[in-house]
């Protein structure tokens, strides 16, 4: 079992390769609490790495993802250059894939302790967020406050293997993002919930981000946040397709390639504990 974060995203990983082994939401909330098993930070993910469900050398790890709410989700960016880079330091290689649920992501070494990760494309279609109406998603129809005068309003829906909503504001310390996170992650127009992204501009090429995570709440760092508020920042024409993202826990580089439309993200990883634990 290793403890690693992601910029300050968290995720306790257990390496079930060759193994016997199911995750259950009543374990994942337990191994994730705080003051659990990990102390008082606990996890803000739960990764299972096992063997790729297809042997044809397309992927080297699959990885299992769950929310410390016991939630089963589909993409994790952070965690996927979590998982990499022990792959990578196992086999000495310096590029790898990974399958998920959500899609193949190939990832590279760009450092001792940084990893870039293809995300792939993003899904922009109403549908594929998803949301319960048709509507464009560059904004969408999701306001807080009075109606002819909105604290919040106009976001941009993404998703990068999971739903993002992502507003755009004037002072991100000025959002009481705790209040708002668990109310606007369960807004009715997102079927499924939504991650709920805070972002600032700073410069063409720079932002102040904050997310609150579906079924995991307010974390240090999301990986495919930062891509969901590069991706909506540039269709609002807010943004350049290149980005530095600072999140509370350190910073992430966001470029969405104008070649094929896929998402880089290039960010730190940290090894804060291995050995075993008893489940």
């Amino acid at each position: 079992m290793y403890v690693m974060n992601g910029a300050g995203n968290r995720f306790a990983i257990f390496d079930a390769r060759g193994r016997s082994f199911a995750m259950t939401a009543d374990l994942a909330r337990r191994v994730g609490a705080s003051g659990g098993p990990l102390g008082e930070k606990g996890a803000d993910q739960i990764i299972v790495l096992l063997d790729p469900p297809i042997a044809d050398g397309s992927a080297q790890l699959y990885m299992d993802i769950w929310n410390n709410d016991g939630g089963h989700v589909d993409a994790c960016g952070n965690a996927t250059r979590c998982a990499a880079w022990l792959y990578m330091r196992e086999s000495g290689q310096d590029s790898m894939a990974i399958q998920t649920a959500a899609d193949l992501l190939h990832a590279s070494r760009a450092g001792d302790l940084s990893v870039a990760v293809d995300m792939g494309k993003p899904r922009l279609e109403w549908q594929d967020i998803p949301l319960k109406e048709a509507m464009h998603t560059h904004h969408i129809d999701v306001k807080v406050g009075p109606i002819d005068n909105p604290v919040l309003s106009n976001p941009g829906a993404v998703n990068m293997g999971n739903p993002h909503c992502v507003f755009f504001v004037d002072d991100i310390a000025a959002i009481d993002i705790k209040r708002l996170g668990p109310m606007l992650e369960y807004y009715p127009l997102f079927p499924e919930q939504a991650n709920i992204g805070f972002a600032q501009k700073l410069a063409e090429d720079h932002i102040r981000l904050r997310v609150w995570e579906r079924g995991a709440g307010l974390t240090l760092a999301c990986g495919t946040g930062a891509c969901a508020a590069v991706v909506a920042g540039v269709r609002q024409h807010r943004l350049s397709r290149m980005c530095r993202v600072d999140v509370d826990g350190g910073r992430l580089g966001i470029h969405w390639r104008g070649t094929d439309d896929h998402v880089i993200m290039t960010g730190p990883v940290e090894l804060e504990h291995e050995g075993e634990m008893a489940l």
